[in-house]
């Protein structure tokens, strides 16, 4: 009887891990799939030099790439951007980093 229902036990474990594994599976899926999504609207929003600016920024910082991506999506939405080029980035950029504080350490 123990047997039997440490396989029951053992049978239901496994039943929950593969259904937790297809579902964070179906989450990465979903997560590709908006990343897709956002980064072929920035594409059509932005010249080919500003699309290379960006790939730059998401290669040293990731997070500060996604929210430029989701602020330019914003913007197009709102009516307030059309497609831009590379100096237009640029300035936005600057606009961006000018509302955040510079952080500057010295040594003694």
């Amino acid at each position: 009887m123990s047997d039997e229902l440490e396989r029951l036990r053992q049978k239901r474990l496994s039943e929950l891990q593969e259904s937790q594994g297809y579902g964070q599976q179906e989450s990465q899926f979903q997560k590709e799939q908006m990343d897709s999504q956002i980064r072929s609207v920035v594409k059509k929003l932005l010249d080919h030099q500003a699309q290379a600016r960006l790939a730059n920024i998401r290669l040293a910082r990731p997070d500060f790439a996604r929210q430029i991506e989701i602020l330019l999506i914003q913007l197009y939405q709102s009516g307030r951007l059309a497609k831009m080029n590379d100096s237009q980035f640029k300035s936005l950029l600057l606009r961006i980093k000018d509302g955040k504080r510079d952080t500057k350490i010295q040594v003694r």
